[in-house]
């Protein structure tokens, strides 16, 4: 189970450990935002949420869009498979790699069903939408920092 750190302004930073998380505000860098009620990890509540006491200035992550991970995909498409809206588990590539398609480009990956002869994934296989007769339920868009940190 991870914490959800947020900044002083209330925005989102990112996740930690439990832990990490008793070890800031130990060392009084964060406040307790939120916690579950009656469970306590030594002398503090369990924490969900903590809130640094001092801002800290982001402008790193207003440069540039956030890296491209399979991860980040299935959270930017809600675990959900961009060809049938069903549940997620892999991502496919719009444009199969065989064919030029880019890797780890935001605009060419989307969530995908798999694991299975009947999934999406399977069905599209190595081929481009129009061949396998398919078509994406979603766009493909670059995410804001937003969007994969709630």
């Amino acid at each position: 189970m991870g914490v959800l750190v947020l900044n002083a302004s209330l925005e989102p930073l990112h996740t930690v450990s439990v832990p990490h998380a008793v070890r800031m505000l130990i060392r009084e860098v964060a406040e307790i935002h939120e916690a579950d009620a009656g469970t306590k990890f030594g002398h503090y509540p369990l924490p969900r949420v903590v809130r640094l006491v001092r801002y800290v200035v982001m402008k790193w992550r207003y440069s540039r869009p956030p890296s491209w991970t399979r991860r980040a995909v299935l959270k930017r498409d809600n675990h959900r498979c961009a060809y049938c809206g069903g549940p997620a588990d892999t991502i496919d590539h719009v444009v199969p790699l065989s064919r030029g398609g880019a890797r780890t480009s935001w605009l060419n990956t989307v969530a995908c069903c798999g694991g299975s002869a009947r999934s999406c994934n399977a069905r599209k296989g190595n081929r481009l939408l129009s061949e396998a007769g398919m078509r994406l339920l979603v766009t493909p868009h670059v995410p804001t920092w937003a969007e994969l940190c709630s």
